[in-house]
């Protein structure tokens, strides 16, 4: 159990990747409610020792609460003055969508009428709405929550931790070969309230665009609403820049904690923020999820600014991030000459061609018999993982670019577009269509595509040129240098192997990357950020 005060020290396998991101913010005195953390060894052991490990820390869970208390001068479960919490899943590695958060944990009937005297009948309301049906779904199934807040507590950390063996985060953890043995940590945090009066509001903003690789902030913002709002995909919601409009000073103090948090960070950071009545709060931070040309893009921009090394920055631009980067796309004439089905948000990039479903049974059915599928839902839910794993696109009706289905596809590589509009699934449920994760565009038929190659890319031209200074063996499209026959790991190994430095490849940057990683370039320390 670990107060996440900025003194803990603790490292990310310790405290998952949430806790770690607010013990570094903390430290750096950063505006973050107070929070503790349930570690990822605790996590591991309730997986094989539920009960047992419930019982042996609940007393550490108490004084933690106790200390909450003291923090926030208001008291769990009671009023005049009440402290509701978050209750969140803090696995070592970012799993977005994929394991179960609480909001709002602690409210009873006592609570409620502290809460309206507080600040409105309308506000207290809505905060018990919004924690009942959380607590159904996530924890009692149709079952009311109880009124003692600790027994509420306790279910909620019981649940989230148990969220580490949902269908969906085995299928995704299972998709990434990620260790089953990491565990998840919880993390428990002083609610803040975006939905509690004038001025106050939630968001996620991306230090810079996940999506494009631009040098500009990039994210939303929903005036009035909590941060399960902004990521359902479900509420209308306003790009940051509506912060800077109705709150300039607010949103000042944000991109000046976006920028000090990159430079600790060395990376292009998601921030999950509340603005509390023309207070700003940050929830949380970690590397934000970003398709496959902002990674070459903010790669080369963070190597430009002295943040990262060569290594690094080639270790930041993965073999299939080329491989994406490299997909077909479609020509000016192609594309306009086929008919416009949906227009909405492009969400990752790149072009794709299937047949529209839109249910995830039947888009699993129509993946195993070998077709190409493009899943189009309403919006997206974490259960639908599966579906979005076996589709090549991404179509939903509803949400921003920090929804659910945005987020999920830029960590897939999927093409994604989002937000097209009320219908959208119905009009387009069978159908063989083209989505344009460029142009935000959802096209009749199977449009064909043309190929590019890595030298018709700036950025992929600008890695090369690096990776042929630090590959242990480089890469070159011609020369007289013997050919590499095989580039797939194994033929790569092989060929390095057998002492050969330099040789002809189909894909001389894929290769050189491939190289690197086998050589330990991936675990290679970055270059320390600028103090």
């Amino acid at each position: 159990m670990v107060v996440l005060d900025g003194r803990s020290r603790h490292p990310r396998e310790i405290l998952g990747n949430k806790g770690h991101g607010i013990d570094t913010m903390r430290r750096h005195n950063l505006p973050v409610p107070p929070a503790f953390c349930i570690t990822t060894e605790v996590g591991l052991r309730y997986l094989t020792e539920p009960g047992p490990t419930i019982d042996a820390i609940w007393s550490d869970v108490l004084d933690r609460m106790s200390w909450l208390e003291e923090q926030t001068s208001r008291t769990f479960g009671r009023g005049p003055h009440p402290l509701l919490v978050s209750v969140r899943s803090g696995a070592t590695q970012s799993m977005p969508g994929m394991m179960d958060t609480i909001l709002d944990l602690g409210m009873n009937d006592d609570v409620e009428r502290a809460l309206a005297e507080q600040g409105s009948a309308e506000f207290a309301r809505d905060t018990r709405r919004r924690f009942t049906s959380m607590y159904r779904r996530i924890v009692a199934g149709d079952s009311e929550p109880p009124d003692d807040p600790q027994t509420q507590l306790r279910a909620g950390i019981e649940a989230v931790f148990a969220s580490w063996n949902s269908p969906r985060a085995l299928a995704y953890r299972d998709h990434y070969n990620r260790d089953e043995r990491q565990g998840t940590a919880v993390v428990v945090q002083a609610m803040v309230f975006g939905n509690q009066a004038a001025k106050s509001g939630a968001g996620v903003l991306s230090s810079r665009n996940p999506i494009t690789g631009a040098n500009e902030p990039f994210g939303e913002w929903l005036p009035g609403g909590q941060g399960d709002d902004v990521v359902s995909g479900l509420v209308d919601v306003e790009p940051i820049t509506a912060l800077r409009d109705e709150q300039p000073a607010v949103f000042d103090e944000l991109m000046d904690a976006a920028r000090s948090l990159e430079r600790l960070n060395s990376d292009v950071q998601e921030i999950e923020f509340t603005v509390e009545d023309g207070k700003l709060w940050l929830l949380q931070t970690r590397a934000a999820e970003r398709s496959a040309q902002a990674a070459a893009r903010l790669a080369l921009q963070l190597r430009h600014e002295g943040l990262i090394d060569d290594v690094e920055t080639l270790r930041r631009v993965t073999p299939s991030d080329v491989e994406a980067v490299l997909q077909p796309s479609l020509q000016p004439e192609t594309r306009l000459s086929a008919r416009l089905l949906a227009k909405g948000l492009p969400a990752c990039p790149g072009v794709v061609t299937g047949t529209a479903y839109t249910d995830v049974d039947e888009a699993l059915d129509a993946a195993d018999r070998g077709e190409p599928v493009i899943l189009v839902r309403d919006h997206t839910r974490p259960e639908d993982v599966l579906g979005m794993l076996a589709a090549q696109g991404i179509v939903t009706e509803v949400g921003g670019p920090a929804s659910h289905a945005a987020v999920v596809s830029r960590e897939l590589g999927r093409v994604a577009v989002v937000g097209c509009g009320l219908g959208v699934a119905a009009s387009l449920a069978g159908r063989q269509i083209t989505v344009d994760g460029y142009a935000g565009e959802v096209r009749e038929g199977i449009l064909g595509l043309t190929a590019w190659s890595e030298d018709d890319t700036p950025e992929l031209r600008e890695l090369a040129e690096i990776a042929l200074r630090v590959s242990p063996l480089r890469a070159h499209a011609s020369g007289g240098h013997p050919r590499l026959e095989d580039e797939s790991e194994a033929g790569v190994r092989a060929a390095m192997a057998a002492g050969q430095t330099d040789v002809l490849a189909t894909a001389p940057l894929i290769t050189m990357l491939i190289a690197l990683r086998i050589t330990g370039g991936n675990d290679a320390p970055t270059t320390p950020p600028p103090t």
